[in-house]
């Protein structure tokens, strides 16, 4: 099992960074007090132990401080070969999605000022923090997958597609599951019409091949309230759990979650879900089914051998 060998920080950028024996890592940041964490794509950087072992062989026994590189963590047993854009790194609660691999190296290097060369531009990887938690040198290191479920977002809206709102939902969305690794591969805004919604579904899910679809707005009883119509039009399968689940949850902040209308089904490969319009039952809906959901598009995508366990 690859593990942590380093874990390391500075507080200023152009300075060495430094072990530590554990360190916060800071869901969309990076490591707590690090120079280099912030609101950007190469939050944290890893770097594989032996490829540094290696480096150091090339010099003649050359001894390279951890963190000399400037990698935040430094991983023995990890094949870094197979890491490839939007692989998730995971260890205990800490969920790191790779945005880069390698990157030219900063003006003033000084492993390359002072051996003449620095793996980082070639070996170093960048990742994001998807969600944070505390890292101890010594901790398991596992990739969870290399290939992101693809989403599509579909916000039906007559005023939307109008230009005369803001697809606010939508954005939350996209936020929620970029967040957890998915990749936005479609989006669209579309109006209250049942078969524009049903061939727009259909486009995604046959030509696009999404993996999961998410439609926001329609679900309430307005007469241009069409989208569960569309939807059934289109199903192969239902998957009522999903929707009824979304109405027992959201039950419990407002008793109007009863009204909603929102079904969810399967269509060619793909999972659709409806959710409402509204950015705060947006955010309510998707908790009642984030936990499961990997699991279910894993079974329905044959990524797993056996799902049969206690």
């Amino acid at each position: 099992m690859p593990k942590i060998c380093a874990l390391c920080i500075s507080e200023k950028k152009g300075t060495q960074k430094y072990a530590k024996e554990s360190v916060e890592v800071v869901k969309r940041f990076g490591l707590l007090n690090d120079a280099h964490a912030g609101n950007w794509h190469r939050q944290v950087s890893l770097l594989s132990k032996e490829s540094v072992e290696e480096f150091e062989k090339t010099k003649e026994g050359l001894k390279i401080p951890e963190g000399a590189f400037g990698e935040n963590i430094l991983i023995k047993g990890l094949d870094f070969d197979k890491i490839k854009v939007d692989t998730v790194i995971v260890s205990g609660d800490v969920r790191l999605q790779v945005t880069q691999i390698g990157k030219e190296c900063h003006k003033g290097c000084s492993i390359r000022n002072s051996v003449g060369d620095c793996i980082m531009p070639r070996e170093g990887v960048f990742a994001r923090v998807l969600h944070g938690g505390v890292l101890k040198k010594g901790d398991d290191i596992s990739v969870e997958f290399y290939t992101p479920y693809k989403l599509g977002i579909i916000t039906v809206s007559d005023k939307g597609s109008r230009g005369e709102r803001v697809d606010e939902s939508g954005d939350e969305i996209e936020r929620i599951f970029s967040e957890k690794g998915f990749k936005i591969s479609a989006r669209t805004i579309i109006p209250d019409d049942r078969e524009i919604i049903s061939e727009t579904i259909k486009n995604f899910t046959d030509k696009l091949k999404l993996n999961l679809v998410l439609t926001t707005g329609g679900t309430g009883f307005s007469p241009r309230d069409n989208t569960p119509e569309a939807t059934l039009d289109v199903l192969e399968k239902n998957v009522p759990g999903i929707a009824e689940n979304m109405r027992l949850y959201s039950s419990k902040f407002t008793d109007k979650a009863m009204l909603s209308r929102a079904v969810s089904g399967i269509r060619k490969g793909s999972l659709i879900i409806n959710l409402p319009g509204s950015l705060k039952a947006v955010r309510e809906n998707i908790k009642a089914f984030e936990g499961p959901l990997i699991h279910g598009l894993d079974i329905l995508n044959e990524n797993v051998k056996d799902c049969g366990g206690k």
